[in-house]
């Protein structure tokens, strides 16, 4: 079968769930997660336990990173009701602050208007801002953002209300840029009855129309990430459901599967999770860093033979033609098609002190 080479991923929304969630995922198999799936360099979220608040937790975060990653990494820190005069010390070594608006899975929401004013004007703008804020918040968001002249960029954009917001800000010459994910691109709400408590995820499965605005506004967005938020089988069948699903290993296949069927051109798809995510979050260059990947046969997404811990996918028998062959880092192979070869600890940990 003939196979393309196009560069390695980046994934700028991931959660690796260490410390404190490592029995759902770690350094080690997250990263493992994302080389069999074509991903070189993730960017992992603050909400663990503890969350990364402080830059003594995030040296410490990084130190996971280094011992265990297979991938590069760079690591969030996180807006808290009690950080927003201190966090700023932390941006050199941070790839990004992440905000919440809207309450999701751990314990970080700054949801006080005039908290999340001091948090936008006091991050440095040469370092990016990410927001989790659904529907109407995010208006609120975008205006702070503007009244600062701090550039930010709005997660896993999920409705047509948000992208058409995020269109309107852009005409009009705002410094935001966005992402979508995977599961919002692909699944709705009326996939919830198959899915059960595996389709419960923040933002949640919208309607087929969202997800039909986000494909006509495709052009609008700047990158498709993951949100790689595995749980446990047993935590998805709990009395107390977290949200979250993974997706490192799912992206190439599916968005593959969309440029075999017209929806999306390849040159996009290199867009939309190597150059624009580079760009925005001035992540250092991965030379000779690529995946090689075949668009051929249709095949069924499977829940065995998966790097994740978690060992489950929402996309299980879905269908699709695209397959990640190999992946090379820096001139390495680190997956041959069916085993991650690189070691823990072999990724490069981004901006940390030396």
């Amino acid at each position: 079968m003939p196979t393309l080479t196009i560069p390695g991923l980046i994934d700028v929304h991931v959660h690796l769930r260490q410390p404190g969630g490592e029995h759902k995922e770690d350094y080690a198999s997250g990263t493992a997660a994302a080389l069999a799936g074509g991903v070189t360099c993730v960017l992992d979220m603050p909400n663990t336990t503890p969350p990364t608040t402080t830059a003594e937790r995030l040296e410490a975060k990084q130190g996971l990173a280094r011992t265990n990653a297979r991938c590069d990494v760079g690591v969030f820190v996180g807006a808290s009701i009690d950080n927003a005069d201190e966090i700023a010390a932390a941006a050199p070594h941070a790839c990004a602050l992440k905000i919440y608006v809207n309450s999701t899975f751990g314990p970080l929401r700054v949801d006080n208007w005039e908290l999340l004013d001091r948090h936008v004007a006091n991050w440095p703008a040469t370092k990016m801002i990410v927001a989790h804020a659904e529907g109407d918040v995010l208006d609120r968001v975008l205006e702070i953002a503007q009244r600062h002249a701090k550039p930010i960029h709005i997660a896993h954009v999920a409705t047509r209300q948000e992208i058409e917001m995020i269109v309107a800000a852009k005409e009009r010459g705002q410094r935001v840029t966005c992402e979508v994910t995977p599961h919002h691109l692909v699944l709705t709400r009326d996939d919830l009855p198959r899915l059960g408590p595996f389709g419960d995820v923040r933002p949640r499965l919208a309607g087929p129309d969202d997800r039909a605005a986000l494909w006509q506004h495709l052009d609008y967005v700047d990158c498709i990430a993951t949100d790689h938020a595995p749980h446990s089988i047993d935590e998805k069948h709990s009395d107390n459901v977290p949200p979250g699903l993974p997706g490192l290993e799912t992206t190439l296949p599916l968005m593959l599967t969309a440029v075999d069927e017209g929806r999306l051109t390849l040159e996009r798809l290199i867009a939309l999770t190597r150059t624009n995510p580079e760009r925005i979050f001035n992540l250092p260059p991965q030379p000779d860093t690529t995946v090689e990947v075949e668009i051929g046969p249709r095949y069924r997404l499977s829940n065995h033979g998966l790097q994740t811990k978690c060992g489950w996918t929402p996309f299980a028998e879905l269908e699709v033609a695209g397959r990640v062959v190999k992946t090379v880092l820096r001139g390495r192979t680190v997956f041959d098609g069916e085993r991650v070869l690189a070691e823990p600890g072999s990724g490069r940990v981004l901006f940390a002190a030396e």
